[in-house]
């Protein structure tokens, strides 16, 4: 059984790490010069600056400048902190204005961070606002304390969104040479000294790495926060199945968004009939291609549009940024629970840079919750502190010793922040870990209550499990919805046991040693389906010796998608698969047949966890997990929805590849 044999073998003790996640001497500093009273004290912002771009195309950008108390911009040439945003530059001036309303905004805010709602219903409500002391507000778009301390800030309506003129890429080609005209736009303006750094979260963020990509002369520094790379993977289509939680949602936004117009422009009688033109020449950019991948019946029926954006090819191609050609200093934050877990560490590992002019942090949140609990004891500085300091170093040549933190800080789920020189962690080894039919006792609420084993044992079970909605109320739900979920507190979030009754359960012995787990985890299944298609989804969890079985990481995958990527894949030195990338492409479709072994691998996401003594192992494994994932419509239609089968079998054996740390 696993347990002692197991935690004696691999990862038997913690690795003490010797640096200091909160930062020490050094962090309390970059926070000091965050909080202190600023260098200007006012700040001048010019509206609606027209940006044109090579092809004639008027992007609109509002610029931050430090003012004197009479509110006149200072005449020093400064570097600057660009942002470019397709939520229009009213929403980050919007969060901007709450935060400067005179005895309103700091004890609003201070009651929003100190909520606590432990031990109730309602503790995601605390888990949520955490994010709001955390720094993460001021570096969505315009963070004051950078301007107000010799910085200017350039917030730019990315093209077909907000003011901009021009027809919404979606971080596509066009888009990304737009980044680099700006980048070169604002070195050349008379307040800018030449030195641009780029800033964000999400979208931004991405977009910043993309423009780092891309080398403009004049971008000196990014600090992303949770940016994506491997957009297709990571939110659209993970295992042939589509992101029903937060795509259709996000689109809508952004899309109803752009059609906000500029008020001040109609009003002085100057409105901007080419952007009234660009919108109603493309309304809804991308949801038709939504909807009819989620609706039709048969493949004949997807629509070539569709095919673009629903499979691997040119269009995500374009979409993915050259990480190996980055050579600015890049931080970048990113949650093992966010929506872009799958590419925030491999954004770091492919940068070419050093550690310390490269830096990784990966903390306990959601999309939604960037920063959560950070600056508070125990923790890393604020996002805001970190990002002045990064940008302070890099940017001013301020020696303030933010390239010693980290480089890689990490929260160890079931542990708390750790420092590490690399991720996966030094010593990290995947090794097998098998599924037994033979009960393990602990999960008498689950469909089946199985075994994981260190040794292969001769089981010949065959285990059913059907879809089910009980992802309604799972971790799984909170990530798909980039947090909102979360709302639903930690019985859902943080104890997958209502879920689970949906779930094939397979569950270790307890774990004698502290032992480590850091990386991606692969789940090689041998299945059965009674239908040309399926859908399979699991997590790895930590089961307390209360009985909380709480989700470390998750994956999935639509089985006739199950044609692997080498080119995008890793595998340990026995063969076996770390990090399996489905190919996800129409040509690249196996449908099953029907009655006969099938093996499928499921890549789980990269994690970073201690199971401590007494604690286990389990691996849950699904049919379903809406609202997280929905295959697309044809292969939902062959589906079926009808149970599926794992066929346990020491000939194929079915088993988890854990990434153990030594």
């Amino acid at each position: 059984m696993l347990g002692t044999a197991l935690a004696v073998a691999i990862g038997s003790a913690v690795t003490p790490v010797a640096a200091d996640p909160t930062g020490g001497a050094d962090a309390a500093a970059w926070t000091a010069a965050a909080d202190a009273p600023p260098q200007y004290p006012q700040v001048a912002i010019d509206w609606d600056v027209p940006v044109t771009m090579s092809d004639g195309t008027v992007l609109q950008a509002n610029v931050y400048r430090p003012a004197d108390a009479a509110g006149r911009p200072v005449d020093t040439a400064l570097p600057t902190v660009l942002n470019i945003t397709p939520y229009t530059k009213l929403v980050g001036n919007l969060i901007d204005s709450i935060q400067q309303i005179p005895g309103v905004s700091e004890p609003v805010l201070d009651f929003l961070a100190g909520l606590n709602f432990a031990g109730t219903p309602f503790d995601g409500i605390t888990e949520l606002t955490q994010a709001v002391d955390g720094g993460g507000l001021r570096t969505f778009g315009v963070n004051r304390n950078l301007v107000q301390n010799g910085y200017a800030q350039v917030v730019v309506d990315a093209r077909g969104t907000g003011f901009s003129q021009g027809t919404w890429d979606v971080l596509g080609p066009r888009e990304q040479q737009d980044s680099v005209e700006i980048i070169d736009w604002v070195s050349r303006q008379p307040w800018s000294d030449g030195a641009v750094g780029m800033s964000g979260i999400s979208y931004s963020a991405i977009n910043s790495v993309q423009a780092a990509a891309l080398r403009p002369p004049a971008l000196k520094a990014i600090f992303p926060v949770e940016p994506g790379n491997d957009l297709l993977r990571d939110i659209v289509g993970t295992g042939g199945a589509l992101g029903v939680g937060f795509m259709p949602l996000w689109l809508t936004l952004v899309n109803v968004l752009k059609f906000v117009p500029n008020v001040q422009s109609i009003l002085q009688g100057s409105f901007d009939s080419r952007w009234l033109q660009s919108r109603l020449d493309d309304p809804a950019i991308l949801i038709p291609e939504l909807a009819n991948a989620l609706t039709a019946p048969t493949i004949a029926d997807v629509r070539p549009s569709t095919l673009d954006v629903a499979q691997d090819g040119q269009f995500y191609a374009d979409r993915s940024a050259d990480t190996a050609n980055i050579t600015v200093p890049t931080m970048v934050y990113g949650g093992w629970h966010d929506i872009f877990t799958n590419s925030e560490p491999r954004i770091y590992q492919d940068i070419p840079l050093e550690p310390g002019r490269k830096q990784l942090i990966m903390g306990d949140g959601y999309h939604v919750n960037p920063g959560a609990g950070f600056g508070r004891p125990g923790n890393p500085p604020r996002l805001d502190a970190l990002q002045r300091a990064w940008f302070d170093h890099w940017l001013k040549g301020i020696d303030n010793g933010i390239e010693n933190y980290g480089p890689v800080t990490l929260f160890q789920q079931g542990g708390g922040w750790t420092t590490t020189s690399q991720f996966p962690r030094p010593g990290a080894q995947s090794e097998r870990v098998y599924l037994s039919a033979a009960p393990s006792g602990t999960a008498g609420h689950s469909l089946h209550d199985g075994s994981l084993t260190a040794q292969a044992v001769p089981d010949t079970a065959r285990l059913t499990v059907a879809p089910g909605l009980r992802g309604l109320c799972s971790r799984d739900a909170a990530v798909g919805t980039a947090g909102a979920a979360a709302i639903l507190g930690s019985a859902c979030t943080r104890d997958s046991r209502f879920n689970e009754a949906e779930a094939l359960t397979f569950t270790g012995a307890p774990m004698t040693a502290p032992t480590q787990i850091s990386g991606a985890t692969n789940v090689r299944l041998n299945t059965v389906l009674d239908r040309p298609d399926g859908f399979w989804a699991a997590t790895l969890n930590d089961v307390a010796p209360d009985g909380t079985s709480t989700p470390l990481t998750h994956g999935a995958l639509t089985a006739s998608l199950r044609a692997i990527d080498e080119a995008k894949s890793t595998r340990s030195a026995n063969g076996d698969y770390v990090d399996a990338k489905p190919a996800l492409t129409l040509a690249s479709r196996q449908p099953v047949v029907p009655g006969q072994p099938t093996t499928v691998d499921v890549n789980l996401l990269p994690t970073d966890a201690v199971i401590q003594p007494g604690h286990r192992l389990r691996l849950d494994v699904y049919a379903a997990s809406v609202p997280r994932y929905l295959p697309l419509g044809p292969m939902l239609v062959d589906s079926g929805l009808a149970p599926q089968h794992i066929q346990l079998d020491p000939s194929r054996p079915s088993f988890v590849n854990v990434p153990f740390v030594n």
